[in-house]
């Protein structure tokens, strides 16, 4: 029988060779932000899997396995709706600067393959104009360029940050958020996810996550602002019924429409996989969402997933595939009751949206 633990991170960066960089503005009317996932050098191969009636999305299409390029150099997730899909041509000028790319032809000569996706986070600092532009995918491929060269990947930060910042999931603050599972001490397999969506993570009825029965021990540890080692249990009935009467609150006071959303993220392995493994990793990854997330993949949603192999490790039989398969669920859905725990309270002059420990304080006792 297979043993499954959290990799030393408990992140993304526990994939050999992936590094992540968050850039984001607050204030002023700025409440938005993009993270951008590096892969090595060399590029990772990657697949992807979108679902949910409204996608923002670059250079899917190409990710397709009857395409022909095989590896991509990043991926930009990002706010701003379709407008931050420009975050990415900085993410592309900073890696052709370094010499990454699709070679095409003499030296230094490359295009860089930098697909992306896009979450609804307009407005919600209060002004409809400030969104991400390249300098934002700039700044964050930067920062991850950094930490790629440092060597010892830094604690990732979580919760509102990066692509999170101005993101919420049904009336709450949602977040970034990443976990990993190292499978028989032999295969990493690993995500990071973009929480912001029509519905909810929490069930209703009871104020619970609906993703907590899937965490693991060491999810609950490093989270600012949680309870270290505290897992999460079920409110007090009175915090259940204020929060819904301050959900049908906000959603009717709101200036900002809180019913455009979308959740995307990246779910990796080190496992040697090809293109069209990647966008079963992928797809693997939305039975996570499914999960943590209640309604998800609605008209109002686009969310998106890419599968990225940095195929530094053996390519898996078909057993050990389908552990992958399991563990993109798994860390997907872990990955998400992170963000949640992880997301901090603000108010901005577009509203108020509550974390779920300010929301549900019971739940951390």
């Amino acid at each position: 029988m297979s043993t499954w633990n959290a990799g030393p991170r408990n992140a993304l960066t526990d994939v050999a060779g992936l590094a992540v960089g968050h850039h984001q503005r607050t204030g002023d009317g700025w409440l938005t932000g993009t993270t951008v996932i590096l892969a090595p050098p060399e590029g990772a191969v990657g697949g992807v899997d979108v679902r949910g009636g409204g996608p923002g999305t670059r250079e899917t299409a190409l990710l397709d396995p009857r395409n022909l390029v095989e590896r991509v150099h990043a991926v930009t997730l990002t706010g701003g709706s379709a407008f931050g899909l420009a975050a990415a041509d900085g993410v592309m000028r900073r890696l052709y600067a370094e010499g990454r790319g699709f070679p095409m032809g003499g030296p230094g000569r490359v295009v860089p393959i930098v697909p992306g996706a896009v979450v609804f986070d307009l407005g919600r600092g209060g002004d409809f104009d400030n969104f991400p532009g390249p300098d934002f995918g700039e700044a964050a491929c930067s920062a991850a360029l950094q930490a790629q060269s440092a060597g010892e990947q830094p604690v990732l930060a979580q919760g509102s940050v990066g692509a999170g910042t101005g993101t919420q999931a049904g009336g709450l603050r949602g977040g970034v958020g990443s976990a990993s599972v190292v499978i028989d001490g032999a295969v990493t397999v690993s995500a990071l996810v973009v929480v912001n969506a029509v519905g909810s993570a929490v069930d209703p009825a009871t104020g619970e996550l609906w993703g907590a029965r899937h965490l693991l021990e060491a999810d609950v540890h490093g989270i600012p602002g949680w309870p270290d080692g505290a897992l999460p249990s079920r409110p007090d009935a009175e915090e259940v019924e204020s929060a819904r009467r301050a959900a049908a609150e906000t959603s009717t006071a709101g200036a900002v429409p809180r019913t455009l959303a979308t959740t995307i993220g990246v779910v990796a392995t080190d496992a040697t996989l090809t293109k069209a493994q990647c966008a079963r990793l992928a797809s693997s990854g939305h039975d996570g969402m499914a999960r943590g997330i209640s309604p998800i993949h609605t008209m109002f949603d686009g969310d998106t997933l890419f599968g990225l192999s940095t195929a530094s490790g053996p390519a898996p039989d078909p057993a050990t595939f389908h552990q992958v398969l399991h563990a993109a669920g798994e860390v997907v859905t872990r990955a998400i009751v992170r963000a949640l725990l992880a997301a901090e309270s603000v108010t901005t002059p577009a509203g108020t949206w509550r974390s779920y420990r300010d929301a549900f304080p019971g739940a951390a006792r």
